[in-house]
């Protein structure tokens, strides 16, 4: 085996495929062979490249990250595949795994972790940002077939503004009149993950304040307040 590392990465803002590059290549054993800005280039340049790691954001335009990784590997293309995410939404994760992802980081993950993780993967290995509970992590690694089932069944559930589970279970605290850091402390999160949920409420919905978010979520039934 090669002491080197080669990576294509996937994302469709070119500053943080910049950034991750920069990141990754003051590593001597890493090195990006390719770059991808939606899900179809990265699985075109994973089949032409043929790389040992693709790192692939779950949101992006034509195919997202979790559909890309499901498709190679459904294709038997031999790459490890870790999913970058701003996300810690259990969703994203219990997909990201049934997709057959080898690791999972958030954005905010640091260097020592986020390479740390390429190593993992690139032996052999899975392995999810340290943000995610260990618990999480052994329910998503072992799930019983009742919250599979459960799972199943709530992820194929469409919802206006395609917002995730996560998402509405922040709206349906906010509304409540729960500050961030209440929230956060409710769901087990961190107050930065919570305030980006609410930044993707207010973005999905468009709405601009917590009136407007209100009624939309009325008009709609988001929620039972």
């Amino acid at each position: 085996m090669s002491t080197t590392t080669s990576i294509v990465l996937a994302d469709d803002h070119s500053l943080v495929r910049d950034g991750i590059r920069a990141l990754l290549e003051s590593e001597q054993d890493l090195v990006v062979i390719g770059e991808a800005s939606n899900g179809q280039e990265a699985i075109a340049m994973v089949e032409d490249k043929k790389p040992d790691v693709l790192i692939i954001d779950i949101r992006m335009p034509v195919l997202n990250g979790i559909d890309a990784v499901a498709l190679l590997n459904k294709q038997n293309v031999v790459v490890k595949t870790i999913i970058l995410s701003m996300h810690d939404s259990e969703e994203y994760i219990l997909k990201s795994v049934s997709a057959g992802a080898n690791g999972y980081l958030l954005k905010d993950t640091g260097k020592t972790e986020f390479i740390k993780a390429i190593h993992t993967v690139r032996e052999g290995g899975k392995y999810f940002s340290g943000a995610i509970s260990n618990v999480l992590v052994n329910n998503l690694l072992n799930p019983s077939k009742e919250t599979a089932e459960v799972v199943s069944k709530e992820t194929e559930k469409e919802t206006p503004f395609n917002l995730t589970n996560k998402e509405l279970k922040v709206l349906e605290l906010v509304l409540s009149g729960l500050t961030n850091k209440e929230i956060s402390e409710k769901l087990q999160n961190s107050k930065r993950t919570v305030e980006t949920h609410r930044f993707n409420l207010m973005r999905k919905m468009e709405v601009k304040n917590l009136m407007e978010l209100s009624k939309k979520a009325q008009d709609y039934n988001l929620t039972s307040i």
